[in-house]
């Protein structure tokens, strides 16, 4: 595949670009994430998900522990060409390590951070290492 897309993405100063994952069929947004040139021609490749860990330094393979893998229906990229929207099939139906259904479980509600979402499957079962 020409690689020449790719350099029409504006990378951070870091070599980075955010990325919205978002359910392809109900429009939930999932999870949010970064990924460097790598993540995103491998994700173009596979047609899986592939992030880069800030923390660890490294790509990040979407379900590569817990199994709920980020199957890629649509890439697209925003207006100014500096935000990546992933359309997903989530296998599972878990995007978040915490075992919901996606990362934005918290709401403000007076002044308070509270768990609006249910927790599908507890960490300790999904994450057994």
């Amino acid at each position: 595949m020409n690689e020449s897309w790719l350099n029409k993405v504006h990378w951070t100063d870091e070599g980075l670009v955010p990325v919205i994952a978002q359910d392809a069929d109900s429009g939930v947004v999932l999870m949010f994430a970064w990924m460097n040139r790598e993540a995103l021609k491998r994700t173009a490749e596979i047609g899986e998900a592939v992030y880069w860990s800030r923390s660890r330094k490294k790509l990040w393979h979407k379900g590569e522990e817990s199994g709920h893998v980020q199957t890629v229906r649509e890439i697209r990229i925003d207006c100014d060409e500096d935000v990546v929207l992933l359309k997903v099939e989530q296998r599972g139906g878990i995007a978040c390590h915490t075992g919901r259904q996606n990362c934005f479980f918290q709401k403000l509600e007076r002044g308070k951070w509270l768990s609006v979402e249910p927790v599908i499957k507890d960490p300790a079962e999904i994450y057994k290492k």
